[in-house]
């Protein structure tokens, strides 16, 4: 079965925007939404070989060393499904823009096989 990569992603200034919200408004927020993105995962589980993780700030590396860097990626899943569009399929209303303020999830397709 074909493997994706999904990244999710969020514009840094719509992360400040919903961390600028009344705490009791983010809590209530992430209790809906967390609630949502844990039944979607449920529901979905048989295509997740990696559920993944959110992540946090950047470092990037290149030839002229080691550096902090920014870009849109705020985690990520493994999906296995038989076309890209079966796996972004899925990810429709996704609580990560339905609720969350992320801003999409972008679907990459592995070309090569994971080591053994």
């Amino acid at each position: 079965m074909p493997r994706f990569l999904a990244v999710y992603t969020m514009k840094p200034e719509d992360l400040a925007r919903f961390r600028s919200l009344p705490k009791s408004e983010q809590d209530a927020i992430d209790t809906a939404g967390l609630k949502q993105w844990a039944d979607w995962e449920e529901r979905n589980a048989a295509s997740f070989p990696d559920r993944g993780g959110m992540v946090g700030k950047t470092t990037r590396v290149t030839k002229d060393g080691i550096a902090g860097a920014v870009n849109p990626f705020c985690g990520y899943i493994v999906v296995e499904a038989e076309s890209i569009e079966a796996a972004a399929r899925l990810f429709e209303n996704h609580p990560h823009f339905s609720v969350f303020p992320g801003d999409g999830v972008d679907i990459m397709p592995f070309l090569t096989d994971p080591a053994p």
